[in-house]
């Protein structure tokens, strides 16, 4: 039988080895878990670390470095896998997260801690290897539940990482120490479990090579172009009113210079080299632009979840909740999202859509995102409790869904290029919520936080000019020193912490409202999703046994490619 590519297909189902491939989903799987620990542990604990070892004004660098590594390493170790095969990757990149978390866990400095976590950055660098080692060891219309599996770890990390994480801080800040420990060891088991369980055997393009062949073959200039280009994109970002304004140098050169190197690699791969990094096969179905666009937009939204959520909590209920209670109801989307991830491959698989499942999802973050922007000083704990729902149903039907659909888009031979491309522009999208959300947190807060807090004190007494150091005291939680001041009586205080959280609440309004405008735009884009049901069928991709009853031709359609560029290198050098 012949495909529309002009391709042979082998006329009967795919045998495979159930126990091995279940096994084999499990401990990479377990990587992604391990992953997920210090990622959470980055965002959740670096007060926590800075409390222990200083270096306060650096507590958004820990998870920024690791979301940074991740954008600029993903496409590169995905195209560079393809010649090498998945498993040495994934498991020395989990040995490098073990030691990154050895390293934080005895830091003594944070340049020392952030060091830590620079090198689990490059250790989920092979998130999106698992991504691809999960759905091409699988026949292709169980894609989704391979897909949901990967979000099921992802769920099950950020659980235990809030919940032991949480726990372990509690009482001693010390205890992050403990924590990092412990995923020094989870990083430790699941390089084991992958070098002993991935035995599938080598691709046609990882024997057909010398090593200097595979050298010459990869897109050496889209790498650095990438790699440069997002690194100092996300860079800027990062610095963005964290501490420097949009007009600093300091965040307008890395971050322009950042801009240019994409934009040259976006003009590289369209006129110079159709096979390279961007190749041109990806975009011959609209649905691998929409999901990569989607797919920015989660991670945006993801991020401003990430970071106000948590911060809204501990605003509106610093005196009635404690750290640990605001994290358990945090991770109620984590919850969410572990059993959304499972319902969503389950939706998928039966019927054959990816654009139904990535319009609930995107829905999902639009009602989550209007009732957080509706909260206020008076909204009851149990309200934040049911809010949270939302937002773990739109991370489990958006990445699933997005991911699945991806992958149906392009080639078999480049999905592992698909799945780092994807992570890479996940990550991208999250560094520029990031930057964005705080710029417009920053500018509503400052807007409203001295005129409220002014309006509500001064009729009570208080001088004009003890209103800022007023403020000072309070905001840094030191109620004694605010007592101390001249004039400053209980009625006083109380008034001025209720005016807070109003201008607080109004930063916070502002940001939700701004992920909402953003979901919708994803919520419209997903219905141009085609659905692709003649991809559900029973073809392995890359069976682990050896026994490759996928279409006939894709390596070496691959390899065609490659023995062009080989002989134009070598004709070049002649």
């Amino acid at each position: 039988m012949t495909t529309a590519d002009g391709s042979d297909t082998v006329e009967r189902q795919s045998y495979w080895n159930h126990a091995k491939t279940f096994m084999l989903i499990l401990a990479v799987n377990s990587s992604y878990f391990a992953q997920l620990t210090i990622l959470v542990g980055a965002g959740a604990f670096a007060r926590t670390i800075a409390s222990v070892v200083g270096g306060e004004s650096l507590v958004a660098w820990p998870a920024s470095v690791i979301v940074i590594f991740i954008a600029a390493l993903s496409p590169l170790v995905a195209q560079a896998a393809d010649y090498w095969g998945r498993k040495w990757f994934i498991v020395i990149l989990a040995a490098i997260g073990c030691v990154g978390c050895i390293v934080v866990a005895r830091g003594t400095s944070m340049n020392m801690v952030i060091a830590g976590f620079c090198l689990g950055g490059v250790s989920s660098a092979s998130s999106c290897l698992i991504h691809t080692v999960a759905s091409e060891v699988l026949p292709r219309r169980y894609r989704s539940w391979a897909q949901a599996t990967v979000n099921g770890s992802v769920g099950l990390g950020s659980i235990f990482g809030l919940c032991v994480g949480g726990a372990l801080t509690r009482y001693d800040p010390n205890g992050f120490r403990t924590y990092f420990a412990i995923c020094a060891g989870v990083y430790a088991f699941s390089a084991l479990a992958c070098a002993i369980l991935y035995n599938a055997p080598p691709r046609q393009l990882q024997l057909e090579y010398t090593f200097g062949q595979k050298l010459r073959t990869l897109d050496w200039p889209a790498y650095v172009l990438i790699t440069g280009g997002l690194v100092l994109f996300c860079l800027g970002l990062s610095w963005s009113q964290n501490p420097y304004s949009w007009t600093d140098a300091h965040v307008l050169a890395p971050f322009l210079i950042g801009c240019s190197l994409i934009l040259g690699l976006l003009v590289y791969s369209w006129k110079m080299r159709s096979d390279g990094l961007l190749h041109h096969d990806l975009f011959h179905d609209r649905n691998f632009a929409i999901a990569l666009g989607c797919i920015f937009i989660e991670g945006l939204s993801f991020l401003a979840a990430n970071i106000f959520v948590p911060y809204s909590l501990s605003i509106y209920f610093a005196n009635t909740m404690n750290p640990f209670q605001q994290a358990l109801c945090y991770n109620l989307v984590f919850c969410t999202f572990l059993v959304s991830a499972f319902g969503a491959g389950y939706y998928v698989y039966r019927s054959k859509s990816v654009r139904v499942p990535a319009m609930i999802g995107f829905l999902s973050f639009l009602i989550f995102f209007i009732l957080m922007a509706t909260v206020n000083e008076s909204t009851s704990q149990a309200k934040f409790w049911g809010y949270m729902v939302f937002c773990g149903l739109g991370l489990g039907f958006c990445i699933t869904t997005l991911v699945t659909a991806a992958q149906f888009a392009t080639p078999p031979e480049l999905i592992a290029v698909t799945s780092g491309l994807m992570l890479s522009m996940r990550s991208v999208g999250a560094s520029a919520g990031a930057a964005v959300m705080n710029a417009i947190f920053a500018n509503g807060l400052s807007q409203c936080l001295l005129p409220r807090v002014a309006a509500a004190v001064v009729p009570l007494g208080l001088q004009q000019d003890l209103v800022g150091p007023l403020l000072v005291a309070l905001t840094a939680g030191d109620l004694s020193k605010a007592a101390a001041l001249p004039g400053v009586t209980n009625e006083i205080i109380s008034a001025a912490a209720t005016a807070m959280k109003q201008s607080y609440g109004i930063g916070f309004r502002y940001v939700f409202v701004c992920a909402a405008a953003f979901s919708a735009v994803a919520l419209i884009a997903s219905i141009f999703l085609r659905n692709p049901r003649a991809e559900f069928t029973p073809t392995i991709d890359a069976p682990i046994d050896g026994d490759p009853y996928v279409t006939k031709g894709e390596d070496e359609r691959a390899m065609e490619s490659c023995h062009e560029f080989v002989e134009i290198e070598t004709s070049g050098k002649a």
